[in-house]
């Protein structure tokens, strides 16, 4: 494949997206959302989109600039109950129901990501040092002693030559990485993989008996941390809670450790597999990379733009009446801020469906990682983790390349995700 293409199926044709409503479940558009928000970044700075089943219509915000606003401006809150008149019980119950959770587990989905405010600024600041550029640096070296360690074994999973990349590589490096942090010990670390896959795939009834067993490992967690602190993240929150007074709540600790293991491997598996697919099928990106090593944290920002796994933030609702693009937007609707549409906009980026590792302005001009407020805590983390997979994948196998052309490779398709199904790899050309 060469650099021109864009990242979706080349047997992908117009999504038919009507001008009124968009379903964001039409698996024409999860298969082509490039092309899908594309057109409708082009047609105007708004588009109505709605879940299936899942009621009133949202606002997709879709052009860079209008992007980066909602994402900033604190006239959008994240959690409905801070607009005033609007039923924000009314709204959970919806959303809580759609996702088959029950109520009593309910408030363990309440996390740092859903909250405005002070109450951000609290529960952030808890953790964020976990995640400053220093501390993180610091782990590089056990980052690279975990890749070296699962590159040795990825050869033993192959059959016929061909090893699913994403289930060999792509997902334990973050989850052991996260799991370190925190202080999930080794033997449970499988089981946060099972639970975080089951979360992701919803299936009917499954909800409720995950989360209840994840809640109970993090209560469990928490009883062995106090008897035998620890230098992880999981101690620190343990004495915010137990000495700080109203610092953090017993819920709030339980959904803060929650939220960190699945957030900091989930979307950091399927950055690296995203990223591996693209540069076997871009040589010339590939052979950059190869014979200049230097460019990976620039390339990283790139695949991350390109491909990267997230494409829609959370909801956010407006707290008054304004405008995006010159658009009206009252007060308690709600808009989702489309980073695919924003990583794709010509009118930032010079032919943005070209995949380009020596891109400039480089840096984080991409949204892969949101912006404001609530920019991704785990950003630092997630470039580090891709940075040491792709230098160390290409140095240990010099023949690597896609199993299957990269049109035909299997994906999941998830409103708002760009996520690989599996990623099968020869390890030797």
């Amino acid at each position: 494949m060469g650099t021109s293409a864009a990242p979706s199926t080349s047997s992908t044709t117009d999504a038919g997206l009507p001008a009124e409503t968009i379903d964001l479940t039409d698996p024409r558009l999860m298969r082509d959302p490039f092309g899908g928000y594309g057109r409708l970044r082009e047609r105007a700075p708004l588009a109505r989109g709605r879940f299936t089943g899942r009621g009133t219509p949202v606002w997709l915000v879709t052009r860079y600039a209008d992007v980066r606003m909602v994402l900033a401006d604190p006239r959008f809150a994240n959690d409905p109950a801070n607009v005033a008149g609007l039923d924000a019980a009314g709204i959970r119950a919806r959303e809580l129901a759609a996702r088959g959770v029950p109520a009593e587990y309910a408030r363990y989905l309440d996390s740092v990501l859903d909250v405005d405010g002070a109450d951000h600024l609290r529960l952030r600041t808890l953790v964020s040092r976990a995640f400053t550029r220093r501390r993180v640096g610091a782990l590089r070296p056990r980052v690279e002693q975990i890749t070296e360690d699962l590159l040795d074994r990825l050869p033993d999973g192959a059959a016929g030559g061909v090893v699913d990349f994403l289930e060999g590589f792509a997902y334990p490096l973050p989850i052991t990485v996260i799991c370190e942090l925190v202080g999930i010990p080794e033997p449970d670390r499988p089981r946060w993989r099972q639970w975080g896959r089951a979360l992701i795939e919803m299936r009917p009834g499954g909800v409720g008996a995950v989360l209840a067993a994840m809640v109970g490992h993090i209560r469990e967690l928490i009883e062995h941390r106090r008897a035998a602190p620890a230098d992880d993240l999981l101690t620190a929150l343990i004495r915010a809670h137990d000495q700080g007074g109203d610092r953090l709540s017993d819920t709030e600790m339980v959904t803060m450790v929650l939220t960190l293991v699945l957030a900091g491997h989930e979307t950091t598996a399927h950055l690296i597999g995203n990223g591996v697919a693209a540069l076997l099928a871009h040589p010339g990106q590939l052979a950059a990379l190869r014979a200049d090593p230097g460019l990976l944290p620039g390339a990283v920002h790139e695949l991350i733009r390109w491909c990267g796994p997230v494409h829609a933030t959370r909801l956010r609702y407006a707290t008054c009446d304004l405008e995006i693009g010159g658009m009206p937007v009252r007060r308690g609707e709600a808009v989702m801020a489309m980073l695919v549409g924003a990583n794709h906009d010509p009118r930032e980026f010079d032919d943005p469906a070209r995949l380009d590792i020596t891109r400039r302005p480089g840096g984080d001009a991409h949204a892969g990682f949101g912006h404001g407020p609530h920019y991704c805590l785990g950003a630092a983390l997630a470039r580090q983790e891709t940075e040491v997979a792709l230098a160390a994948l290409l140095r240990r196998f010099p023949g690597l390349t896609l199993a299957v052309p990269y049109e035909r490779l299997e994906r999941q398709l998830m409103p708002g995700a760009w996520r690989l199904a599996r990623l099968p790899l020869r390890l030797a050309g």
